[in-house]
């Protein structure tokens, strides 16, 4: 332990992902840990989505408390981050799916793939349609605000 620095990359063996969302992984006799936020830049239900008991993982550390025994991992730091590739998009037009429908909006995958990042149309936007999970919409990429991770979309034309 006394060996690892901040910022080192290492690779490891996932032996455990606990029901509270840890992520353990042994990095040479020591369990290190891999916080659900430090798994993927993307929103995840669960850590099973991302890794598996028994996968080999490359990450980098965060952090060497000696005193607690714990050193946390980031997957995630080692990837660059997809809504800075979506920052320099403002004003590109995609369709995605709804993937949710709130009272005060609706929830758009805006990239490929069922992990893809995922932007909101208000539902002032949205006026009097009738929008449910699964209805493709076309949208404007509005806003990106990488540090509260949010992407804000304007509805153009829909598809049922």
């Amino acid at each position: 332990m006394r060996t690892l620095r901040r910022g080192q990359v290492i690779t490891g063996r996932v032996i455990e992902i606990a029901d509270f969302g840890v992520t353990f992984v042994d990095i040479g006799g020591f369990a290190a840990v891999i916080n659900v936020p430090e798994l993927s830049w993307r929103r995840i239900d669960r850590p099973a989505d991302v890794v598996a008991v028994g996968q080999e993982v490359t990450a980098e550390v965060l952090d060497v408390d000696v005193e607690r025994g714990r050193v946390p991992l980031s997957l995630k730091a080692l990837h660059a981050d997809p809504l800075i590739d979506l920052q320099q998009q403002i004003g590109r037009m995609v369709t995605g799916p709804v993937t949710k429908v709130a009272p005060i909006g609706a929830f758009v995958r805006v990239e490929d793939g069922t992990k893809g990042a995922e932007g909101f149309v208000p539902g002032s936007e949205l006026a009097d349609r009738d929008v449910k999970p699964g209805d493709v919409l076309t949208v404007e990429i509005v806003r990106v605000d990488v540090t509260r991770r949010r992407i804000e979309l304007a509805l153009r034309t829909a598809r049922a």
